[in-house]
Formats: C-alpha cells, sequence, structure tokens
C-alpha cells in the first residue's frame, strides 16, 4: 500500500519547514516559507558536503577555489577573481591559498604585468587530487539530490536562477 502525503497541495512532498522548525504559527507569507526553506537546505547540503570533504582532507572552499583554479588552465587567476567566482564567499581568500599552497596545491605569483596582482596556479598534485574526486563527487552529488528526479532539479535550477536575478 502507497501512502501519498499531501502538505500545501503538494502531492508526495512530506511536512515542510514549519513542522521541521516547530513554528507553530503561520508564516507571513510565501516568501518567507520559501526564504526559510532555502536556507534550511542550503545549510543541511553544505553540512553534508563539508563532512564529506573532510575525508578528503579539504573544506568546500577550499574545493570549490581548486575547481576554479582548474578551470582557469596554466594561466591561473589573480587571487580576486577567484574570490568573484567562489560559491560561497570566503572573506578571505589569502589565507585559504596559504592553507592549498602549504599542502602543495596551488602555488602564487605576481604578475608580471602589474606587481600589485598576484595571481593563483594550480599545481600537478592539485590536478591530481581533483581528478581523484571527480567521479566520488558526481556520486555525491546522485546520493544527495538524484531521488528528487531529473525533470524537478530542471525546475528547481530554474527557479534558484531566477531567485538570484529577481
Amino acid at each position: 500500500m502507497t501512502v501519498v502525503v499531501v502538505t500545501n497541495n503538494v502531492a508526495g512532498v512530506k511536512p515542510g519547514i514549519q513542522s521541521e522548525i516547530k513554528q507553530t504559527k503561520p508564516f507571513s507569507s510565501i516568501e518567507e516559507e520559501a526564504f526559510l526553506a532555502l536556507q534550511r537546505t542550503a545549510d543541511q547540503l553544505q553540512g553534508r558536503v563539508a563532512e564529506w570533504l573532510k575525508t578528503w582532507g579539504l573544506s568546500p572552499t577550499q574545493y570549490n577555489s581548486l575547481r576554479i583554479l582548474r578551470g582557469a588552465g596554466e594561466e591561473g587567476l589573480a587571487c580576486s577573481e577567484i574570490a568573484e567566482r567562489m560559491i560561497n564567499r570566503d572573506p578571505d581568500i589569502t589565507r585559504l591559498l596559504d592553507r592549498l599552497e602549504k599542502r602543495g596545491l596551488t602555488r602564487r605569483s605576481r604578475d608580471s604585468k602589474d606587481r600589485r596582482v598576484i595571481n593563483a596556479f594550480i599545481t600537478r598534485e592539485g590536478l591530481q587530487l581533483l581528478k581523484k574526486l571527480d567521479t566520488p563527487v558526481v556520486q555525491f552529488q546522485k546520493q544527495m539530490l538524484g531521488h528528487v528526479g531529473e525533470r524537478k532539479l530542471k525546475t528547481l535550477v530554474a527557479i534558484l536562477c531566477a531567485a538570484r536575478n529577481g
């Protein structure tokens, strides 16, 4: 026997954010409910990915910066450009890169045209670590979100894009 839970007139959706955070009064608006649900979901997913990446000796921001530098190729990127591309803002890119450089995953040098600019580059060791992570990351993401289904995920991506560009 299959039981379908109906909440907020959406079939198949389990009790939402209101019950999760044990809020007894109704939300003031659907926007408030959506905002809190988005924050809670992002926090939970971020926590899971942080815990998972710990086994590889990385934080989410370290992993993100390595991916950015891999994408930049041999030209590397100015530290300010890395900061602009980060998924989660890190106020101290210098310290982040210090930690990665200590581990031999990145290196930095002054720009030859503008000595004020520091460029960062991913090292061979950094590339090897990312290569080891590529397949496990895809599997982890499927484990975290695959149950939602491709159609719903495409809709979610579109909705989140609309929210960011609002």
